[in-house]
């Protein structure tokens, strides 16, 4: 009743857990089998190892979050020799987040994910908490394009494009993700935000800005995808905000495939399941026998 098809695979229902905020699956299998999500996408991904960013890293504002964690992660092999080993057991389709500094960085940690039995490989073009790098290719439609081109002609996965809310044209940079030759694209990440400490008169994070996520962001991020559905012909996940299966809803209605929730998790750690079962109670009460009925009905 709630399978859907996503660049070719197939995912028991559209609830994906994000990027950032459900690690590699392991600790909130410990609370409730992950294998009844649709996916996991990993946290993000580099080539090398990182740290991730000084200072304070989460943030909390009015209806949302800040963070600023910098993509901290064991790096792309490590994840191939560990992580993704724990993952495969887990039961549900692995989409394996990648980041990257340059191009060069791009291209190897695809070269690693190609050999591998991830499902799906969503390049994250589109950080706003690194001093380098995502922001970089998600802003310019034209560099975007290069940078998927690019990829596209090695990765042997089915490649989903993480587009930035802060992106010049999203529109345009949907289009051209698109020409570049990405089977799906996944939008929107963190909005690039700001906030001051006014006791010590700095700002809060190290680096200024971090990216704003949470319940404030679902409207922008609602219209955003409405958009960019209108405008593409390949299978969009939505992201932004989503705490309810009625967000969830919205966001198909919309014309998305699927959607990713993230930072809900933090707050309830059982609301991706219950964003299924939601889903699933909404379409015995309406009647409704396969979510293509009402995908895209706006």
């Amino acid at each position: 009743m709630t399978k859907v098809d996503l660049c070719g695979v197939k995912l028991k229902n559209p609830v994906i857990a994000a990027s950032g905020t459900f690690g590699f699956g392991e600790e909130y299998n410990e609370l409730y089998p992950v294998s009844k999500l649709g996916g996991i996408s990993t946290k993000g991904l580099t080539i090398n190892k990182k740290q991730g960013n000084d200072g304070i890293r989460v943030f909390e504002t009015k209806s949302g979050m800040m963070n600023s964690v910098g993509l901290q992660n064991p790096g792309v092999q490590h994840f191939i020799s560990n992580e993704l080993i724990t993952m495969k057991k887990l039961g549900t389709t692995i989409i394996a987040n990648l980041g990257g500094g340059s191009l060069e960085d791009y291209l190897n940690g695809i070269d690693l994910l190609n050999n591998t039995d991830v499902d799906i490989i969503e390049l994250n073009i589109s950080c706003p908490n690194v001093k380098h790098g995502g922001m970089a290719f998600g802003i310019k439609s034209k560099v975007a394009y290069e940078a998927v081109s690019e990829v596209r002609k090695i990765c042997r996965k089915p490649l989903m494009v993480k587009l930035s809310p802060n992106a010049e044209d999203i529109i345009d940079m949907a289009v051209k993700c698109c020409e570049a030759g990405a089977d799906s694209l996944s939008l929107v990440n963190t909005f690039n935000a700001m906030a001051i400490d006014i006791k010590t008169r700095k700002p809060i994070f190290n680096n200024l800005t971090a990216g704003l996520s949470g319940p404030a962001i679902k409207p922008i991020a609602l219209r955003m995808v409405y958009q960019v559905c209108k405008n593409v012909n390949v299978p969009v996940v939505g992201i932004g905000g989503i705490s309810t299966s009625e967000d969830a809803i919205e966001f198909i209605m919309a014309g998305a495939t699927a959607i990713q929730v993230g930072t809900a998790n933090f707050t309830n750690p059982f609301i991706a399941l219950e964003i299924v079962e939601g889903i699933e109670k909404f379409m015995i009460e309406e009647g409704i026998k396969n979510l293509s009925e009402i995908k895209g009905i706006i």
